[in-house]
């Protein structure tokens, strides 16, 4: 191998830095009473990990976490009748929850008291989006690709508002605008998706351009993880996803003159640093 490549945006994003600075500093402080979060705080299995060395507690539900705990709201929100449930407790509330998404919470509740429904570019199980529906009081449509929302059958006497999850693939997104607009339906159309999410994509596919192999790293149930893989692929580059440096096909790449390295926005620093070193040394 000639050269490792590594993408200028690969690693924590700003929101995640945000939350977890919030987490560090409620464990600095060491007030009284447990720490929790309600689900994992940000997708990466070894910072997890890391947090629970400390004595940090996730919960999988609300009614796990005692009155006069802490509980710390994860970076991707949660649904506002959950944060309105653990206040009511007697819970000290730490909103962790990333500014973008907070930002898409408080548009879509914005552009759909009046009626509006809810169409939403996103996945299903991803904890972002469950908190993303509930701030639309009129009804909601969730769909994951653009095909999906062309099964959907949509009255044209409604009016919709048109969001997508923070993570979700800008491409796809106008792709979906298009389509709505060409159905003639009256939509307002919010822009959701992370600036960061996409100067991440952007520069994957530009590097994928570059090399002859790109590595991804990042937790496998990381949405904007997976989406690096996804967007790398569909320019036509071959893609290796892996959470830990003991997952590289080292044999395989060796026939590779040259790798890209991108990382999710979850991934730490020190986690890309290490395999590079190693991609470096093959």
């Amino acid at each position: 191998m000639d050269k490792v490549v590594r993408a200028e945006t690969a690693g924590f994003c700003m929101g995640v830095d945000l939350a977890l600075n919030k987490l560090d500093s409620l464990i600095e402080s060491k007030e009284r009473g447990s720490i929790y979060i309600l689900g994992p705080i940000i997708h990466n299995p070894q910072v997890l990990e890391e947090y629970e060395k400390k004595g940090v507690i996730t919960a999988e539900s609300p009614e796990e976490i005692p009155e006069g705990s802490f509980a710390v709201i994860r970076a991707h929100g949660v649904p506002q009748n959950v944060e309105e449930e653990l206040r009511l407790r007697g819970i000290n509330v730490i909103d962790a929850t990333c500014p973008k998404v907070k930002k898409a919470q408080l548009l879509i509740k914005r552009n759909t008291t009046d009626g509006r429904v809810l169409l939403l570019y996103g996945e299903d199980s991803h904890p972002e989006v469950k908190g993303l529906l509930s701030y639309a009081p009129s009804g909601t449509c969730l769909f994951d690709s653009t095909e999906e929302l062309k099964t959907i059958e949509l009255d044209p006497k409604r009016r919709y508002c048109l969001a997508a999850q923070t993570t979700q693939d800008r491409v796809v997104y106008e792709e979906i605008i298009k389509y709505l607009e060409s159905k003639g339906l009256d939509v307002i159309v919010l822009n959701s998706i992370c600036d960061a999410t996409r100067q991440r994509q952007e520069e994957a596919i530009s590097l994928s351009s570059k090399v002859d192999h790109m590595i991804v790293v990042g937790g496998r149930i990381s949405g904007n993880t997976r989406r690096l893989v996804q967007v790398v692929e569909t320019a036509g580059i071959r893609c290796t996803h892996v959470e830990m440096a003991e997952e590289l096909p080292l044999e395989e790449l060796k026939k590779f003159k040259k790798i890209g390295l991108t990382a999710g926005a979850s991934t730490p620093k020190r986690l890309v640093d290490s395999i590079q070193q190693i991609l470096e040394k093959i």
